[in-house]
Order: C-alpha cells, then sequence, then structure tokens
C-alpha cells in the first residue's frame, strides 16, 4: 500500500500518486460489499492501455481529491504550523503497530510525503523516492519552482484535462523509476552504466559529430535552434556521448534523468521481443507505440508487483511475465495472455466471462479519469544544469528530442534555442534577489540595506533587463519601480517586512517572465525534416551492429572473464563518482532471458544480495563509513570508497561527514552528494585533480577477509584503466 503526494501549505493537493491498495482504503464506510465471485478484472483497457478494475467503490476524481485531502489535512496543517513556530517539523513517523511509514519534507512551500503501508519499502527509499520526485519537477518546470505561487499553477492547472496530463506525466515517470531503481544496476547505484565497446564508440562518436550535430547546426531548417548534445542508447546503457564545441557539459546526474525519461518513453522490452520481428522491416521507419508518459498510470500495483500479491503464493522458480502497463500491447483478443497480477481477494476471470455490465463500467471509469491520449510529449521541454560563457544556470531550458531506432536503441538530441541568454540572464538576477531575501531575514545591520555591496550590481542589471523588455511586461517594470522607491529612497527606508514583500514580488515577476518564454510558449523544436535525416542515417550506420547491441547491453559484462583471476568473486560494482559512470557484470532477469547466475533462486537471491548491500553501504557512507566487509551467511560483502588523483595514486584517508537521517539520500539524483563530498575533499588538495570511487563486491563466505580486501585492491586497478574511456 503507497501513496506519494504534493501539498501546498494550506493543504491543496497539487499532485498525487496511490496504488490500488490505497485507494481501497479511500472507499466509503458505506460502499457495499463484493464476494470473491463478484470481481471483475479487464486485462486491457481501450486502446491497449492496462488497467485493474474492480466492483468495489473507490472515490474517482474530484472524490478521491476530497478524499486525500480529508485524510492528509492535518497532517500537513500541523506540519505548517510546526514550521511556522517552531522552524521545525518531523520529516518520518510510522503508525498502526509500525506498519505505515510516512516520511516528509519540505521543498520551499511545497510538503512532498510518502507513505508506504506493505513493508517493502524503508524509511531511506522512501525519502529518496521524494527527492527523485522534486527533482522531476524541476526538471519539467525549470526556475518556475522558486515560487510557491506559480509552481501551483503548473501542477495543478484549472483546467481538469491539462491537470491529468502533468500528473500522468509525473505518475509515470515515478513507476519507470521505482521499476528501474529495482531491476537495473545503474539506478540502484545511480550511476550511467557505458555499453563497452571503444572502437564502435569511437565511430559513434564521429559519425553524431559530423553527420548529425554538424549537419543539422548548419543547415537552415533548424530555425534557431542549436543542437548541443547528442547520445545513443541502448536500453539503459550509453554507448555514445558527444557534445558541441559551444555546449556545456552535461552533469552524469542529469544524464540519468535523461535515460530515464527515454525509457518512459520507449520502454525495454525482452531481447527476444526486440530481435524478433523486426529482421524483415530492417529498413523501414518502426511504427511508434504507446508511450508511458503520454497515459494514464493505472492505479495499481506499481513497479513494486509483489505488494499486492501473497508472500507465499510467490515461487522463485516462476518469473512472471512483467506487468502489462509497462510494457503495453494492442488490447488482447480471445485468446490473448495478459498480466496475471491481480489484487487481493481476486478471482481470475477470461476476457469472456466479463459480461456487458463489466466492461460498461470499465469505459466508465476511464472516462472519469480523464483523457487516453494526451498530446505528444516527444520532443519535451527540459530543464538541465549549464555551465556556459554567459553564466551560469542550474535549469537552463532544453528540447529533448528522443528518436527511436529499433526498440531499445534510441537516438537523443538536445537542442538550445535562441532565448538561452534570457535564462541566464534570468536566473543570475533571480539569485541576486535570494542573497538579498537571506541578508534580509537575518536581521538588520548596521547601515541601510541600499547600502549592501552587490546591490549597486543588481540595480544595475535590473534596470538593463526591464529596459530590454521595452514595456512588454508592465507588471515586472511597476513591481521593480516599487521595489527601487522603497529600498533606494533617500528618506527612511522601508521596514524589514515590507522590503521582503518587494524582494518577494519582484521574485515572483521574474519567474512570471520565466515562465512565459519557456512553459507557456509552444518552444521550439527541430523540424521533422531533420529529425527524419538524423533517424535514417543512423539506423544505416548501426543496422549491422543493431543485434550485437542489443545482445552486448543485456550481458555488458560477464563474470567467466573475471573468474580465474579472482577465485571466489560472484559479483562486484564498480563506481566512477567522478564521471558518474558505473561497471557491473549483469543482473538482468526476465521472463525469456537470465544472466550468468540462471533465472532461478540463485539468481534471484544473489541480485537480492546486491540490492541490499548497496543500501547497507549507503546507511555506513551515511554515518562516516568508508569501508565495510561483513560475512552475511555464506556470503562475504564488502564496500570500499576511495580518493585518488589523476594519475592514479591513491590519496590519503580522511574523514567524511556524518549526515543526519533526515538529509538528502547518498546518491547523484536526490542531492548529488558525491559532488559535495569531492567538493568537501579538494578543499585540501587544490593543486591536483581529485576523483572518488567506490566498489562493491560479494565473495563466497569461505573465502578470508584479507583476500578479499586484497583481491578488491587487484579488482580496482583492472578495472580503472578501461575506465578511462572518453566518453562524456
Amino acid at each position: 500500500m503507497r501513496c506519494v503526494l504534493i501539498a501546498s501549505t494550506a493543504a491543496e493537493l497539487l499532485f498525487y500518486w496511490a496504488d490500488a491498495a490505497f485507494l481501497r482504503r479511500l472507499r466509503p464506510p458505506h460502499a457495499g460489499q463484493v464476494g470473491r465471485d463478484g470481481a471483475a478484472r479487464v486485462r486491457e483497457g481501450v486502446r491497449g492501455r492496462a488497467w485493474a478494475l474492480t466492483r468495489e467503490r473507490v472515490p474517482q476524481g474530484p472524490a478521491l481529491e476530497d478524499s486525500l485531502n480529508t485524510l492528509f489535512a492535518p497532517l500537513i496543517i500541523s506540519c505548517a504550523a510546526l514550521l511556522e513556530k517552531l522552524a521545525d517539523t518531523y520529516t518520518c513517523f510510522a503508525t498502526e503497530r509500525g506498519r505505515h511509514l510516512h516520511v516528509l519534507h519540505m521543498f520551499g512551500d511545497c510538503l512532498y510525503i510518502a507513505v508506504n503501508g506493505d513493508g517493502t519499502e524503508s524509511e531511506d527509499d522512501l525519502r529518496r523516492t521524494l527527492f527523485v520526485l522534486r527533482r522531476l519537477v524541476e526538471a519539467h518546470c525549470g526556475l518556475v519552482t522558486l515560487d510557491s505561487h506559480l509552481i501551483r499553477k503548473e501542477l495543478r492547472p484549472a483546467d481538469s484535462e491539462q491537470r491529468e496530463r502533468v500528473w500522468s506525466l509525473l505518475r509515470g515517470l515515478l513507476e519507470t523509476y521505482s521499476h528501474l531503481r529495482e531491476e537495473d544496476q545503474s539506478f540502484a547505484v545511480e550511476a550511467v552504466e557505458r555499453l563497452i565497446h571503444p572502437q564502435l564508440c569511437e565511430q559513434c562518436i564521429e559519425f553524431l559529430e559530423r553527420q548529425v550535430v554538424q549537419y543539422i547546426n548548419t543547415s537552415p531548417e533548424r530555425g534557431g535552434d542549436e543542437v548541443g548534445h547528442a547520445f545513443l542508447l541502448v536500453h539503459t546503457k550509453l554507448l555514445a556521448f558527444y557534445s558541441s564545441r559551444n555546449a556545456s557539459s552535461i552533469r552524469p546526474a542529469d544524464l540519468l534523468i535523461l535515460i530515464l525519461l527515454v525509457q518512459d518513453l520507449y520502454p525495454s522490452q525482452s531481447t527476444e521481443e526486440e530481435l524478433g520481428p523486426q529482421k524483415a522491416t530492417a529498413g523501414k521507419l518502426l511504427p511508434q507505440g504507446p508511450k508511458r508518459s503520454e497515459s494514464i498510470p493505472m492505479s495499481g500495483p506499481g513497479s513494486h508487483g509483489a505488494a499486492e500479491k501473497d508472500s507465499d503464493d510467490q515461487d522463485t522458480d516462476d518469473l512472471s511475465a512483467p506487468e502489462v502497463y509497462y510494457t503495453p500491447q494492442p488490447s488482447p483478443g480471445r485468446h490473448s495472455t495478459g498480466s496475471e497480477s491481480w489484487s487481493e481477494g481476486a478471482e481470475m476471470l477470461g476476457t469472456g466471462e466479463a459480461d456487458a455490465a463489466d466492461v460498461q463500467m470499465a469505459e466508465d471509469l476511464l472516462q472519469t479519469l480523464g483523457p487516453l491520449v494526451p498530446e505528444a510529449s516527444n520532443p519535451r521541454r527540459i530543464f538541465l544544469d549549464a555551465n556556459l560563457r554567459e553564466g551560469y544556470c542550474p535549469l537552463l531550458p532544453h528540447t529533448m528530442h528522443c528518436l527511436p531506432l529499433w526498440p531499445g536503441i534510441s537516438l537523443v538530441l538536445l537542442t538550445k534555442g535562441p532565448t538561452t541568454q534570457v535564462a541566464v540572464t534570468l536566473y543570475q538576477l533571480l539569485d541576486g534577489f535570494l542573497v538579498l531575501e537571506k541578508k534580509l531575514e537575518e536581521g538588520p545591520e548596521v547601515g541601510a540595506p541600499r547600502s549592501y555591496p552587490f546591490l549597486a550590481e543588481l540595480r544595475q542589471r535590473m534596470d538593463k533587463f526591464v529596459k530590454k523588455l521595452s514595456g512588454q511586461d508592465i507588471q515586472l517594470q511597476n513591481t521593480w519601480l516599487d521595489f527601487k522607491n522603497k529600498i533606494f529612497s533617500r528618506s527612511e527606508p522601508g521596514s524589514s517586512l515590507e522590503l521582503l514583500q518587494a524582494v518577494a514580488n519582484v521574485k515572483r515577476q521574474l519567474c512570471s517572465v520565466y515562465r512565459q518564454l519557456f512553459l507557456a510558449s509552444t518552444g521550439h523544436s527541430l523540424s521533422q525534416g531533420l529529425r527524419d535525416r538524423a533517424q535514417k542515417l543512423m539506423r544505416e550506420k548501426l543496422l549491422d551492429w543493431r543485434d550485437f547491441l542489443l545482445v552486448k547491453s543485456r550481458r555488458n559484462i560477464t563474470m567467466v572473464s573475471y573468474l580465474e583471476d579472482f577465485p571466489g568473486l560472484v559479483h562486484f560494482i564498480y563506481v566512477d563518482r567522478t564521471a558518474g559512470q558505473m561497471m557491473a557484470p549483469s543482473l538482468s532477469l526476465t521472463e525469456k532471458s537470465s544472466s550468468e547466475l540462471g533465472k532461478g533462486p540463485l539468481a534471484t537471491f544473489i541480485k537480492k544480495k546486491v540490492w541490499s548491500l548497496i543500501a547497507l553501504a549507503r546507511r555506513y557512507l551515511q554515518k562516516g563509513y568508508t569501508t565495510l566487509v561483513l560475512q552475511d551467511g555464506d556470503y562475504c560483502c564488502s564496500y570500499f570508497l576511495w580518493f585518488e588523483n589523476e594519475l592514479g595514486y591513491k590519496l590519503e584517508v580522511m574523514e567524511v561527514p556524518v549526515l543526519s537521517d533526515d538529509s538528502a539520500p547518498i546518491g547523484m539524483l536526490a542531492g548529488d552528494y558525491y559532488r559535495k563530498l569531492l567538493r568537501y575533499y579538494s578543499k585540501n588538495h587544490q593543486a591536483e585533480v581529485v576523483k572518488c570511487y567506490e566498489l562493491l563486491t560479494v565473495h563466497l563466505g569461505i573465502i578470508p577477509s584479507e583476500l578479499v580486501v586484497q583481491q578488491a585492491c587487484d579488482l580496482a586497478r583492472r578495472l580503472w584503466e578501461p575506465s578511462r574511456i572518453p566518453l562524456l
């Protein structure tokens, strides 16, 4: 039973996602009970959407929002009161004998809440989900997140259809992230996994430069847009990445977000599905199937599919088919086999057994929840960290074009429009007013606020920006004039409260200009002709490599090549935290393919062991430990974090900061912990480049701990050289 929501401090619901078990808890107490033989399921909804529907009276639409408001309003109001009175509030608590875990975090004036009632997620998992959701909101809303009033408009538009589009997008991304976090090692450790093939990588980089980026940027059809980055993905693995000379580098955390978006648009299929039907149509453009972020996610179990099942019914040898909502297929016929992940207490019924009333009920519910096919979200406006010659902007607007070559292989282009400089200027102005606001909140200093040394430059920049608008935004002009009258008045300046209100008004108007330019407008995108040409040329280039790449992505690195030199080694994950990249043998388990460990109980057991080691290592790192070796049953697990200089020489060990329990989770997506750690360590090594590495290993328990440590050192040296292949 899980729920994630965003609410304002006034208890207004701005976004929610909940699974079927949570929604059932919200049904009215007078709702009629339905027997086991009365439950009905519609395996595939209209137009291939997957839904799990019952006759149980679950509130829908506005009624559901009212129920959520009623349920969470006391919690939200109490949090707001504690913040107002004590400048502090609770961040985590458990209810009902500790079974229901609640994690809360304030981002600005928005309260993010995550609830788990089935024990499948820990406090760290829930907090990580909230921080990732916040990052996804930033990636789609940009600097508008700095203003509480405007972000409420973006997350909860007045138009119900538009609101459902926004919420469906975020729900789909949350479900995709949850699935990848559980199934993909790169998202488990939050680092980009490269496809190891240096020769093909170099060829692709050269091809991206000459045939894709340079061609588009010199074409008159581009309409003012410029391609800054182009990269190739095979499932979640990075094959090649090229950046133009004038482009800022992409942070690994942003690249991981982009991979998440691509997976949400075009979810990975099994190897057999990818390799099978495409050979006959290798030269033709594939029809684009339904995209997850364009559909309304089912209000059923998310990627943690086991939450709705009895654990006793699970058979470790029986790896059932993936949930149908993750890989949508056409509406099934009489003999089709859909998902068999039914909710508790439900009997499995054939499609032919559903009577007309059940089908009508399903269609009515689909109509209630909102439109089935919202507007296309590819190309998509996305906001990324950028450090340009004009200045730094943490949320610079880009347009992402995802061009599927084949199922599982995609070409992604990131373009910037002609208004990039305006975004940089707006951020610099907002940053200046944030600094001024902080100083005013700290209390009065000696002298008037107008004597602050940075205020003269801020005034000059703001005057220049308002003049450039040439009266296009009267509200900003009037607000800025009112601010200047209050703070630069020769008579007694306004009180701190008045000045703070004036600063808040200017910030809101600047965010409003940003919103009008980059969110309210349609935005630029490359012409269809340029996209088709890039897609066609890239397909021709990789046509002979297609099958190899799809198989290679499933078996990127094999353990067989390491067993002779490292006896007793079962699995490892090597992470270059400076570059944000990782290497690890495959652990992917699907219904038709498996890892080197097979697809029985052993493979599942090792996978769980690795995931639990990742979580344990994070907990110890949070407490300041960089080395961990423990005996876990028949296995010995170890974790090491260390620093090196650019030549590969290990630097001395130093204590890392100890973090509080409610701090941002360790990783890249939830605050980029490792970038801060590198900055902290580099203070004492300013004369050299500092690099950070991690290594997680699982050995057989009979291997002595001394040999485990020695093998870890040897393995790190062996893996260091391949990691030097420049991809970014």
